[in-house]
């Protein structure tokens, strides 16, 4: 497909041959973010549209604001990897990929550019409109891929596009002291904490174990929603914003 008319309007089309079809889903029902991780923008994005590179994403959000798109959105593109969600594992066909160029944490996690989010904001609540996604299922590349990915990091302004109407949010609960929990700690408290993060959708064992998986999803979970400290740590402050997201989460 190296023709297509773009999905979102203020997009340019810019193909990549790095796709196929969606498996099992007629529409795409989540949104993940994702940062670039490369030095330049051009480099990111050249390599997105190379055969060999094997990867891809649906959109290309510049730095000063402009908005490529690579893959149709009907189209699977290879941005999440090995991944879950909610029981969920073949996140690529389930979701629209967007690629936000930033050097991320290889480049020392600069700062994402003001008309940069703009747009990130404008083609999320586009996509979110056409495909009626839900809040709760716009998540970043850590959340399906906690250990694994880091991205699109602790710097990024989830609660920005939450007020925008985009993603769901609580305030994070201050960082005070309290009982915590972290690794080689174990019981039914944790076994609590592992059941609260699968339930919200994350791919946590419940063990009772406070392993270094149940540490890096507690990493993922607090670079989304309590970025202030990201320590792999379940102290009160990363309970209590657990607790009220999943209280927040629609009723079926």
């Amino acid at each position: 497909m190296s023709h297509f008319s773009p999905d979102f309007a203020r997009a340019d089309v810019a193909a990549s041959p790095n796709f196929g079809d969606r498996k099992g889903v007629e529409r795409p029902d989540m949104i993940i973010l994702h940062y670039t991780g490369m030095p330049s923008a051009d480099a990111a994005f050249d390599w997105l549209r190379r055969p060999e590179s094997e990867v891809s994403s649906h959109y290309f959000v510049w730095e000063d604001g402009r908005v490529s798109q690579l893959v149709a959105e009907d189209k699977r593109a290879w941005h999440a990897g090995a991944s879950f969600w909610k029981g969920e594992t073949d996140i690529n066909s389930r979701s629209i990929g967007i690629e936000i160029a930033n050097a991320g944490h290889p480049g020392g996690l600069p700062d994402f550019q003001p008309a940069q989010i703009a747009s990130v904001i404008a083609l999320c609540r586009d996509i979110v409109a056409r495909h009626g996604i839900v809040s709760e299922r716009v998540l970043g590349h850590s959340d399906v891929a906690p250990v694994r990915k880091v991205d699109p990091g602790e710097k990024f302004p989830w609660q920005a596009l939450a007020e925008a109407g985009v993603g769901h949010h609580v305030e994070p609960a201050v960082i005070s002291g309290g009982r915590f929990f972290q690794r080689g700690d174990a019981g039914p408290p944790v076994e609590a904490l592992q059941a609260m993060l699968a339930l919200y959708g994350y791919n946590a064992p419940v063990s009772g174990e406070f392993c270094d998986r149940t540490a890096g999803v507690v990493e993922a979970f607090q670079r989304h929603f309590r970025p202030e400290r990201v320590d792999g740590v379940a102290d009160a402050s990363t309970i209590d914003t657990l607790h009220r997201l999943l209280r927040a989460l629609p009723q079926d």
